[in-house]
């Protein structure tokens, strides 16, 4: 890209709301007014959003059940969706785990390996977080590998387990359907889940080990779904040093206490609660216990919820939980905020529809509506 300056938009910078010119020059941001002008009167220009955690990817590589053949157009396809969303870097949420199907190891390979091949055509940031389920203990030493072979740079444990259920020799709830989505008949499907539960006692050890392996290498660590103080307790001791959607508040206050980033869903903003009946993610954030807010499994509800937020804790503080927490809690120093220097990532919101009608990517455009391409043409 050729270097530009947008004029006429107000921009939130470090500093507050400023109307100076914003320069973009070799893919950073500059007060320089570089290049030609492109006009945006009464725009907004905001950091580019950086998504901690979504899944929302999944229907684009596998829309149904048995569609996947070549996954190239699907994460084309992703790439436009993130950047038509103001998401300028995403990490895709990509479990590893005794579930199958799109969870399982072999989709996690494949997808791993398409994104790379992949990768050089997309305009957006596109990472990948590893969900490990934690009882695949027999899986760790490949997944160490496959973590290495790929650069992930962030894992979080979770387990989905319907303990309850198995401790009391029952058939879990929906058996037949996870069964199938997993490629095996309900009677295999619970045979391994009734395998994994008897090997509950070696799971906090073995993932504490990990962990710390992961955390030597540099990769972030962190646990899903906390669900108290006691289990967030648990999670810190195990080196898991992320909070991921904790389900109670006490569990979020439980993870400041430790210094540990909260990260919440945007679609439970937008909800007004949880989907799930656990904590609603406006009380955490209201709390102060929130550091970033993340797509979860929709990725408009991150501009949503910024703006809904925005009339009761202010803009910054509102956008920083989609830009400069996340960035900053994913160890990303150069992005999250509209200052000179950083990557050229930014959200210009147009005003007459509320939406992202320019996203700029390392200073390339990626994506725009009819009003952002007009004013484009027209520079």
């Amino acid at each position: 890209m050729p270097d530009f300056h947008i004029t006429g938009a107000l921009a939130l910078t470090p500093d507050g709301q400023s109307g100076a010119a914003l320069g973009v020059s070799q893919g950073r941001l500059t007060d320089t007014r570089y290049g030609r002008a492109v006009d945006l009167p009464g725009w907004h220009l905001l950091p580019g959003i950086v998504d901690a955690h979504g899944d929302g990817f999944e229907r684009h590589l596998a829309a149904r059940r048995g569609a996947l053949r070549d996954m190239t157009s699907g994460f084309l396809a992703l790439d436009a969706e993130l950047a038509a969303n103001g998401i300028t870097t995403a990490m895709l949420a990509q479990f590893w785990s005794w579930e199958g199907g799109m969870r399982g190891p072999d989709f996690a390979k494949a997808m791993l390996a398409g994104l790379a091949e992949v990768r050089p055509r997309l305009t957006t940031d596109i990472r990948v977080q590893l969900r490990i389920e934690v009882h695949m203990m027999d899986d760790f030493a490949e997944i160490e590998e496959v973590i290495a072979d790929h650069g992930i740079g962030y894992v979080v444990f979770n387990d989905h387990l319907p303990h309850d259920a198995l401790a009391k020799g029952k058939r879990p709830p929906r058996l037949t359907g996870q069964a199938l989505k997993s490629g095996r008949n309900p009677e295999k499907h619970l045979a391994l889940m009734q395998s994994l539960h008897a090997r509950r006692g070696e799971v906090p050890d073995a993932v504490a080990a990990l962990a710390a392996r992961l955390r030597a290498k540099g990769v972030l660590t962190g646990s899903h779904d906390d669900r108290d103080a006691v289990a967030r307790r648990a999670a810190q001791t195990q080196g898991l040093m992320i909070s991921e959607f904790p389900e109670t508040l006490d569990a979020a206050q439980e993870a400041l206490a430790q210094g540990a980033p909260v990260v919440m869903g945007a679609p439970n903003v937008m909800r007004g609660a949880s989907h799930s009946g656990n904590v609603a993610a406006t009380e955490v954030v209201r709390a102060g216990l929130c550091t970033a807010l993340a797509s979860d499994y929709h990725y408009p509800s991150l501009v949503f919820a910024a703006q809904k937020l925005a009339p009761d804790m202010g803009l910054a503080a509102a956008w920083g939980l989609v830009s400069t927490g996340p960035a900053g809690m994913l160890g990303l120093t150069d992005r999250g905020a509209l200052a000179p220097g950083l990557r050229a990532d930014l959200v210009a919101i147009n005003p007459a529809t509320g939406r992202p009608g320019l996203t700029i990517v390392g200073g390339r455009i990626a994506h725009t509506d009819a009003a952002g391409a007009a004013a484009l043409l027209q520079a």
